[in-house]
């Protein structure tokens, strides 16, 4: 009788004893909010990077056109120099004088009048 009630007692204080889950958590290192907040800010530097990419290739561009207006600038400026300094040689009058002189002009004093410009 004395086994049976200490066996007795046993099970019944195994029976009491509560089973207790223990629910493991992922550990993650990062919660969803935050890797939303670094591929938001991951695809801002992405789009950032690349405008400025192509803000400095148009830069680039339109310095390149700027430099080729330039020169073609400088060089009619020469040719509009050089054809002045053909104008000023071909008017002098010893030049003028020799022309009219192969194409028969005579010059004639009376016929000559003087006009003082302004």
């Amino acid at each position: 009788m004395v086994n049976t009630a200490r066996q007795s007692e046993y099970k019944h204080q195994t029976g009491q004893v509560k089973k207790v889950k223990i629910t493991r958590k992922r550990s993650s290192a990062f919660t969803l909010g935050e890797k939303m907040i670094a591929v938001i800010f991951a695809a801002f530097v992405c789009i950032a990077s690349l405008q400025i990419i192509t803000v400095q290739a148009e830069i680039y561009s339109t310095n390149k056109d700027i430099q080729d207006l330039e020169s073609t600038i400088v060089a009619q400026e020469n040719v509009n120099n050089d054809l002045t300094i053909q104008v000023s040689q071909m008017s002098t009058y010893e030049r003028v004088w020799e022309k009219a002189k192969e194409l028969g002009l005579t010059l004639n004093e009376s016929s000559v009048k003087v006009v003082q410009q302004p």
